[in-house]
């Protein structure tokens, strides 16, 4: 069987959060050598989960949502996404340990 691939969009949430992040390592650790691996890690999680977006168990969200929430775990931070139709949506990233039941 052949596998789908799916267009990756990436929202502007996301790569906000995920600069926050980037620059909390960078700056507040003094680490710049982290923040490059962790986003380059969290760029790479994502086109490959590109290939099999639908493969994994749903995030089951106490809201009500018109699409599916996925995850990919990567170090200590948690991805969301949801598929609409061919396309592979990320749309935000967080701390794995955050209580995220409450926002999302």
């Amino acid at each position: 069987m052949k596998s789908k691939h799916y267009e990756i969009r990436v929202l502007p949430l996301f790569v906000s959060e995920l600069q926050e992040i980037l620059e909390y390592i960078e700056y507040h650790l003094r680490n710049p050598q982290a923040a490059h691996e962790l986003e380059q890690r969290v760029y790479d999680a994502i086109v490959a989960r590109s290939s099999c977006a639908e493969a994994f168990e749903p995030y089951q969200s106490k809201f009500a949502r018109q699409y599916t929430f996925y995850r990919i775990y990567v170090k200590h931070y948690t991805i969301f996404y949801t598929v609409i139709g061919d396309v592979m949506e990320v749309q935000s990233i967080v701390y794995a340990k955050r209580n995220v039941q409450d926002i999302l």
